[in-house]
């Protein structure tokens, strides 16, 4: 029962890790209608971002959070919106598909000529001391890291459904048409959206750095995880990633520890196929209309 208590916490802190990321898909995809491949990037930059801070400009690792937040918020936010979707939208979602990926690939390789190709150790916020509940000797840093990402996801529900700023976000997201015609700053709008992105995106990248080390190829495997989280627990809704994210990281954890962990990371992909078989839309998300 103790092995099973530290198996399941393990995986509902990864998993919970993941939701952020697979939130992030799900507002990109909610401002601009298009997935962003370069996702798992985003979340692997802003740990290079803070080791550079501390390596040559010598600050101290509070501070280099702060400025790899900061920058983060510039470049893969307001700089990602301004520079690449705002000019190549209006030329089909496709293209900016395409034009993600190789922002991703451009990304990986620039840290890894820039920085460094090894894997680089990184703080952990969280101590990482062991306590006892029920028999079992569960992680501090895994209780913390679950807690603190379940609080950002509840306070962004309540940012999106009670605030007005948040209703005209989502109003945006629905008919940015009607939006408009209603008031509602749409352009602004959608910056809020990657601004978010993007800090959900430098947050998950401070807390699984620790777990996996600093390394330039993070977020291919991390990108194609929160995606399938994203798409499993439904696309179009904030509380779908989180329950996909979660869902993944037990189920990931579950199998590794019981059956074996040499098939753990096609898990994600036979889970994928089972439920784009049986329900398309995911588990919490809705079917969609669109005329064609």
């Amino acid at each position: 029962m103790s092995q099973f208590l530290q198996v399941l916490l393990s995986g509902l802190a990864t998993g919970s890790i993941y939701a952020l990321v697979a939130i992030g898909f799900t507002l990109v995809w909610q401002a601009a209608q298009t997935v962003n491949f370069a996702q798992g990037e985003f979340v692997m930059l802003p740990a290079f971002l803070v080791l550079a801070c501390m390596t040559f400009l010598g600050m101290p690792f509070w501070m280099a959070l702060l400025i790899g937040l900061l920058l983060s918020l510039l470049i893969l936010g307001y700089a990602f919106k301004k520079l690449m979707v705002e000019p190549i939208l209006p030329h089909g979602g496709i293209t900016l598909i395409i034009a993600t990926m190789a922002l991703g690939i451009f990304l990986k390789e620039s840290v890894k000529e820039l920085y460094s190709a090894e894997a680089q150790p990184f703080p952990a916020l969280f101590p990482n001391d062991p306590i006892n509940v029920f028999g079992a000797a569960l992680s501090l840093q895994d209780i913390l890291n679950l807690v603190l990402c379940l609080c950002i996801v509840i306070l962004l529900t309540l940012f999106l459904n009670r605030t007005r700023t948040g209703r005209s976000m989502q109003a945006t997201a629905q008919n940015p048409a009607v939006a408009e015609i209603l008031g509602v700053n749409v352009k602004r709008m959608i910056l809020y959206t990657f601004l978010i992105n993007a800090a959900l995106a430098a947050l998950a990248s401070y807390l699984i750095t620790p777990v996996y080390l600093a390394k330039f190829s993070n977020g291919e495997t991390l990108g194609l995880i929160a995606f399938i989280a994203a798409i499993v627990g439904g696309f179009n809704q904030i509380r779908g990633a989180l329950v996909g994210g979660l869902l993944i990281g037990v189920l990931d954890n579950l199998t590794a520890a019981y059956v074996t962990a040499q098939y753990r990371a096609a898990l994600p992909l036979v889970l994928l196929i089972i439920i784009i078989l049986v329900r398309p839309q995911g588990i919490m998300g809705t079917s969609e209309g669109r005329t064609v």
